[in-house]
C-alpha cells in the first residue's frame, strides 16, 4: 500500500500459553486476520516482522507457547483484525494472557512538535486480553492491575502496608465476575488509558516505538 494509506507502524507484543493439542495449523487459522491483513498467503509468509531485529510471530510446539513481537504497517482498520484474532485465540488458549498493541504515528515527528507545540501525534496503545474463559481473562487483568497499583503506591508506602489495597482490587474483580456470571455473558473490558482494554490516546509524551 502507498505510504499515505499506512499512517501507522503497529506493534503486537505478547505471549500466549496454548493447550497441548494445539497445532501449527490451529495457530495459522487463529492468526489469519493478522497475516491476511499483512497481505500474506500464510502465517509462515507473514511471521517475519517489518523490523528484522524483532522475532516476529513464533509458535513453540514443545512448550506450547505463541510468542508475538511483530510490527506491520497499517491503519485504524487493523483494530478489526485484532478483535477477530482475540476471539480466535480464546479457542486455543490454555490460560489468560495480555497482548499489547502500539500504534505508532509515522507521519508525526518529534521535530514537528518542537515547531508546533499544539501538534499531537496519533500514537495509541491498546491492551487486549485472551483466555479460555472469563475467569482466566479476569485473573490476568487482576494480576496486571495489582502490579500497576503496587508499583505506583510503593513510591509512598511500604509494600507490607498495601495488603488492604490488594484486597480491595480482588473484591472489585470478584464482584465483576459475579455480575458476569449472573448475566451469562462476558462484556468487553472497560476502556481507559493504561487500564484493562484501554484504547485512547495517552498524554505526557510519546510511547516507545516498540515494546520489548
Amino acid at each position: 500500500m502507498a505510504s499515505y494509506n499506512t499512517p501507522f507502524e503497529i506493534h503486537v507484543h505478547g505471549q500466549v500459553s496454548l493447550r497441548g493439542d494445539v497445532t501449527f495449523e490451529n495457530i495459522q487459522d487463529a492468526l489469519k486476520p493478522l497475516w491476511k491483513y499483512a497481505g500474506a498467503r500464510s502465517l509462515t509468509d507473514a511471521a517475519g516482522s517489518f523490523y528484522e531485529d524483532e522475532p516476529g510471530i513464533r509458535f513453540d510446539p514443545t512448550d506450547h507457547i505463541l510468542q508475538m513481537c511483530w510490527t506491520v504497517e497499517g491503519d485504524d482498520d487493523f483494530r478489526q483484525a485484532l478483535d477477530e484474532m482475540c476471539m480466535n485465540l480464546n479457542e486455543v488458549a490454555l490460560t489468560g494472557a495480555a497482548i499489547e498493541v502500539t500504534f505508532y504515528d509515522t507521519e508525526f515527528e518529534d521535530e514537528d512538535e518542537e515547531e508546533d507545540p499544539e501538534a499531537e501525534s496519533r500514537d495509541d496503545f491498546v491492551m487486549l486480553f485472551v483466555g479460555p474463559d472469563p475467569a482466566a481473562i479476569m485473573q490476568v487483568q487482576r494480576d496486571l492491575l495489582v502490579q500497576d497499583v503496587i508499583s505506583l503506591m510503593e513510591r509512598h508506602f511500604d509494600g507490607a502496608e498495601l495488603g488492604g489495597v490488594v484486597a480491595a482490587v480482588d473484591q472489585l474483580f470478584s464482584q465483576r465476575f459475579n455480575d458476569l456470571v449472573s448475566s451469562l455473558q462476558l462484556g468487553k473490558p472497560p476502556r481507559g488509558p493504561g487500564g484493562s482494554g484501554g484504547m485512547g490516546h495517552g498524554s505526557g509524551g510519546r510511547k516507545p516505538r516498540h515494546l520489548h
